[in-house]
């Protein structure tokens, strides 16, 4: 199938997809839960045999990537490394490994005239997944929804579209060996983004939830257009927080993971809120440990006395997203203050507070509306592998049943199961 299409032919080929993702999803909607873990080890089986494929289509990936000019944190999501594809794997393993989802009784209940209520997990369906540069998105993306029963529709980014392709090869292969239909995780075969627009509209009605992994500008054209119901984050403007109560070497310790583990993550702390009664103590220590990994600091005014030399921070830097070795410092007034900034700039994905009086955590967990909230840990475990869940779909900010990490769960929706005897209503 070639990349560019006519505009009709893209209709047409991605209204099949739609048809032949619903089709499927009647299958998974069934299928046993050994049935998807067989599928699903073998994926992963596929993927570890396939680790030279995959890391000479990525190769082409990359290199294209840095013939357009392209660097840094961009790279880094881009690149696969024969431990970031094993690490692949092992993801898909720990999804087979997870307790299926479809079937669980959330919640049951019985009435006063005899109906007995449950509360039953069931699939969301069809799920549309449309992404840029990460090629685990493939993998991760194609198990859980996979585990929770649903089918989805891939819809990788140019850049990665050589390592998508030569991943959801394997996840095919995975599919094939638990006679499962491959329709289950189609890739959508051409980059044309005109095949965006067909899954935002929603391919006739078969697809249930989009699901946008990518840049801002990408998440934002899903949320305005989209006619499905989505599940995002527009972009990952995470804080810290260190207050007066904190240690100071386990504040070191945590700023400086949670900016520079990986700078090009959601997760990544983007702005340093540090108590104002202890600035002549944090201050420059924290400044320090972070231009020691090779952070560039911009500080508020009110450091500049404190933290000389250095860049003074502007209004924007308050609301930027750098996604890269770039970090900037304010002083507050406390937790009230740290809390009061949050409110302001916050994209409501990640928050971290680092303190040891109980009551400033307290506040900090009852008042701040963020997805994700942390106390004496880094940003960087905003992560569904690191909860517990095997992987991730994504992260969502917004105030639907999936928020935080998306993971097996919250890639289902429920139905009520009630069972009489012979009960009318009067």
């Amino acid at each position: 199938m070639p990349d560019q299409l006519q505009s009709d032919n893209i209709h047409t080929l991605m209204l099949d997809i739609g048809k032949r993702a619903r089709q499927a999803s009647k299958a998974l909607a069934i299928a046993s839960a050994e049935t998807k873990n067989t599928a699903l080890d073998a994926m992963a089986d596929a993927i570890f045999a396939s680790e030279a494929e995959i890391l000479n289509a990525n190769a082409k990936d990359v290199a294209r990537a840095r013939e357009n000019g392209i660097t840094g944190s961009f790279i880094d999501r881009l690149e696969l490394n024969e431990s970031r594809v094993r690490a692949m794997a092992e993801g898909i393993r720990a999804i087979a490994a997870l307790k299926d989802p479809v079937g669980d009784v959330i919640a049951a209940w019985d009435r006063p005239n005899g109906l007995q209520i449950e509360r039953v997990r069931t699939p969301l369906g069809v799920i549309g997944v449309i992404y840029e540069s990460r090629p685990n998105v493939t993998a991760d993306a194609g198990a859980l929804c996979l585990k929770a029963g649903n089918a989805v529709i891939l819809r990788g980014g140019s850049d990665s579209a050589h390592s998508a392709r030569a991943v959801h090869a394997a996840l095919k292969t995975g599919l094939s060996a638990a006679g499962l239909p491959e329709d289950a995780i189609q890739i959508v075969p051409t980059t044309d983004r005109a095949a965006v627009g067909e899954m935002l509209a929603g391919l006739n009605g078969n697809v249930d939830v989009i699901v946008p992994r990518g840049g801002k500008s990408l998440v934002a054209r899903v949320q305005s257009e989209a006619r499905v119901p989505v599940f995002a984050h527009l972009e990952g403007l995470c804080h810290i927080y260190v207050d007066q109560s904190a240690e100071l070497e386990m504040a070191k310790d945590i700023v400086v993971n949670a900016k520079m583990r990986r700078t090009g993550i959601c997760g990544a702390a983007e702005t340093l809120l540090i108590d104002k009664a202890a600035a002549d103590r944090f201050a420059l220590p924290l400044i320090e440990a972070l231009e020691a990994r090779g952070c560039l600091v911009r500080v508020d005014h009110d450091m500049l006395s404190l933290a000389t030399a250095r860049t003074e921070a502007s209004d924007e830097d308050w609301s930027t997203e750098y996604l890269d070795a770039v970090i900037a410092v304010k002083l507050v007034d406390g937790i009230s203050g740290a809390i009061g900034h949050i409110e302001k700039y916050s994209s409501h994905h990640t928050e971290a507070v680092i303190a040891e009086d109980p009551e400033v955590v307290a506040r900090f967990f009852n008042e701040i509306d963020s997805a994700i909230l942390l106390h004496n840990a880094s940003t960087q475990f905003a992560d569904g592998g690191e909860f517990g869940m095997g992987a991730e779909i994504g992260i969502a900010t917004g105030k639907m049943h999936a928020r935080g990490p998306v993971g097996v769960e919250q890639l289902t929706s429920f139905k009520y199961c009630v069972r009489g005897s012979g009960q009318t209503r009067a």
